[in-house]
C-alpha cells in the first residue's frame, strides 16, 4: 500500500499539528502511471481534447465551471463559430458575447472573457502580442483567470508542466491521499495543490494526460454522490476505497 512520504509541505502547519506530508517520487510515479493507463481507456472523446488552440481550451474551461459537459458541448461550438479566435471576440461588443453566451448562465465568465480577449488583442496589444500567454502565472494576470483555469491553459494548450485543481481533482486527490483534508477550507486547498504539484510528472506531454486523467477520474468514478471504488484504477492504495 503507497504510503506518504514524510516530506514537509512548503508551509507552516498549526501548532502541535501531526506534520504534513507529500508522495516520494516513487509513489508518485505509481500514482500517476495507473492513472494515465485507466485513461487511456476509458477517456470520453471530448472536442477540446483534440486541439491546442489556447483561445478554444480557454472557452471550454471558462464554460465548464460550475456546469455539466453535457449542457457545454452545443454552447462551445455554437460560441467558437461566432468567435473563432481572440481577435474576433476583441472586435465584437458585450451584447454580442452575452448573447451567444444567453442559457449557459453565470454570465461574469462571459464579461470576463470579453474584456480578456480586449487586453490582449487591443489594450495590451505590444505586451501579448495579440496571442494568449503560455505561463500559468502570466495566465493569471487576465481577467477572470483564476489558479485553476491558468494551469489548465498552461497544461492542455502548451503542454506545461503545471498542476491544476478543480472540485473533481481535489476530491481524488483527498480521498487518496489525505481524507482528514477538507477541500473547502483554504488551509487544506493549499495542501491539495502541494499535492497535485508533487505527483505531477516531469514532462509536459505526460502532464497533460496526467491532468485530463484526474479530472475525469473525478467526474466519471471518483464523484461527489457516488464512489465507484471498483472501477477504479487507484483502489488498492486509496485511503477511502469502499468494498463495492
Amino acid at each position: 500500500m503507497i504510503r506518504l512520504s514524510q516530506m514537509k509541505l512548503p508551509r507552516r502547519t498549526r501548532a502541535g499539528a501531526k506534520p504534513l506530508a507529500l508522495p516520494s517520487p516513487v509513489e508518485a510515479r505509481d500514482f500517476s502511471r495507473r492513472l494515465r493507463a485507466w485513461y487511456r481507456r476509458h477517456a470520453r472523446d471530448l472536442p477540446w481534447r483534440r486541439t491546442r488552440d489556447a483561445y478554444h481550451i480557454l472557452v471550454s474551461e471558462l464554460m465548464l465551471q460550475q456546469t455539466q459537459v453535457s449542457r457545454v458541448l452545443d454552447f462551445y461550438a455554437r460560441f467558437l463559430a461566432r468567435f473563432p479566435d481572440l481577435g474576433s471576440l476583441a472586435a465584437a461588443r458585450e451584447q454580442q458575447v452575452l448573447a451567444q453566451w444567453r442559457g449557459l448562465g453565470y454570465y461574469a465568465r462571459a464579461r470576463n472573457l470579453h474584456k480578456l480577449a480586449r487586453r490582449v488583442v487591443r489594450e495590451e496589444a505590444p505586451r501579448y502580442g495579440g496571442v494568449l500567454p503560455q505561463a500559468p502565472e502570466a495566465l493569471r494576470a487576465l481577467p477572470g483567470v483564476g489558479a485553476y483555469t491558468a494551469g489548465a491553459v498552461a497544461s492542455f494548450a502548451f503542454e506545461q508542466r503545471a498542476a491544476l485543481v478543480d472540485t473533481n481533482v481535489a476530491r481524488v486527490l483527498q480521498r487518496f491521499f489525505a481524507p482528514h483534508l477538507h477541500p473547502k477550507r483554504a488551509r487544506d486547498l493549499t495542501t491539495l495543490w502541494s499535492i497535485a504539484e508533487a505527483v505531477l510528472p516531469r514532462t509536459g506531454r505526460a502532464s497533460w494526460t496526467h491532468n485530463q486523467a484526474l479530472m475525469e477520474l473525478g467526474a466519471l468514478v471518483c464523484t461527489a454522490r457516488v464512489r465507484h471504488c471498483g472501477r477504479c484504477p487507484l483502489r488498492g492504495e486509496c485511503q477511502s476505497a469502499t468494498n463495492d
